[in-house]
């Protein structure tokens, strides 16, 4: 520990590490010309926020790399499963801070494997991983891979999760590690005026492209209505679960001037989701909150730790006649539907939601960490 970092009123020097591409330079270019598709931060997620809650906030680089750099860091990134080069290519600043900060799992796995080669002991800086899918696939992972882990996240000081079904299962696999329930939460500060878009046709929007949306359910449901239009926006999507669907289009966005007008067009966000337990869609939601619209979304991955159902309208997995009857009762009753997205609005920023939050808990759980 850093004695000096130690105490509430001393500046604590953070060191932010995120997935190559996502260099803090880069990440406020396409910020500002608006190539950074949904509400964002002008810093990485919004870590930046803490340099007002007393931190120095530090961010990782993206080295210039030529081709045969940048094969030996994918090829190494597919053995060990996460992005070891990226992070070593760090290490000098990062080990001059007094706690890292990461966004995945991919981070702190490569960090966790720093610490091991370096043999550092007592004067490393403090670890606070964050984790999203880690645990969702851990059954999947070979034994040998579930080892070679389970030894890294013991190099993890502090583990943080998004909802408390990942907690849950974090805490099962070790029981000895201090984990704890982060929120996500993404800059709240803009919000629109809550309404329901009416007119003669429902126009129903879906936004994603975590692994874990369930498109074809979404498109199951909605298929062939004449009074519903279905707009998936998605890098990920496949493009041909929409044949032989009229009223479903499958596109992606430029720009977040594209995504904003589409926002304006929606009568409603649909968030179908598959079984998870790292409240996939969060991001999603807190999105449609701001901008007023009513979300229907599917009762997985903890979002209830965010959204109570007099906030959001939820619908079991896989259940396209739910969705269905939700995305109907929207229609019906526009007066309710935007009661519920007034409510969720109200979630966000005093409410205790949104990157304020999000970051000053980063902040609290780190200061707690230098006094260990």
């Amino acid at each position: 520990m850093k004695p000096a970092s130690g105490s509430p009123q001393a500046t604590m020097k953070v060191f932010v590490h995120v997935a190559r591409g996502f260099d803090e330079r880069e990440w406020r270019r396409r910020w500002e010309n608006g190539e950074l598709v949904g509400i964002n931060d002008p810093t990485p997620y919004g870590y930046g926020r803490a340099e007002a809650l007393g931190c120095h906030v530090t961010f990782s680089k993206d080295d210039p790399e030529g081709f045969i750099g940048k094969y030996l860091r994918l090829a190494l990134r597919l053995v060990l499963g996460f992005d070891f080069l990226h992070a070593r290519r760090n290490a000098r600043e990062m080990f001059q801070s007094d706690v890292i900060w990461t966004h995945t799992e991919s981070q702190f796995l490569a960090v966790a494997l720093l610490f091991r080669l370096h043999g550092t002991g007592k004067g490393r800086p403090k670890l606070l991983g964050q984790s999203v899918w880690l645990f969702d696939r851990w059954q999947s992972f070979s034994p040998l891979r579930r080892a070679f882990f389970s030894r890294l996240v013991r190099s993890v000081d502090l583990l943080t999760v998004h909802s408390r079904e990942n907690r849950a299962i974090a805490q099962k696999l070790f029981p000895d590690k201090w984990i704890e329930t982060v929120p996500f939460g993404i800059p709240e500060q803009d919000k629109s005026p809550v309404r329901v878009r009416t007119g003669e046709r429902a126009e129903v929007l879906s936004v994603g492209n975590d692994e874990h949306r369930d498109w074809q359910t979404a498109i199951k449901a909605l298929r062939g209505r004449g009074d519903i239009d279905l707009t998936i926006i998605s890098g990920r999507a496949d493009p041909a679960l929409a044949a032989g669907a009229p009223n479903v289009r499958i596109v992606r966005v430029g720009n977040n001037g594209e995504l904003r007008a589409a926002f304006e067009r929606a009568t409603m966000m649909l968030v179908p989701l598959k079984a998870n337990h790292h409240a996939s869609g969060i991001t999603v939601i807190q999105e449609a909150a701001l901008h007023g619209v009513p979300v229907i979304a599917t009762d997985t991955g903890g979002l209830r730790d965010y959204f109570d159902d007099d906030a959001v309208t939820y619908v079991p997995v896989g259940d396209a006649d739910a969705i269905r009857r939700a995305v109907l009762a929207v229609v019906d009753d526009p007066t309710g539907a935007s009661r519920k997205a007034a409510r969720a609005q109200g979630r966000m920023g005093s409410g205790g939601l949104g990157a304020d939050a999000y970051i000053a808990q980063h902040v609290q759980l780190s200061r707690r960490l230098l006094e260990t």
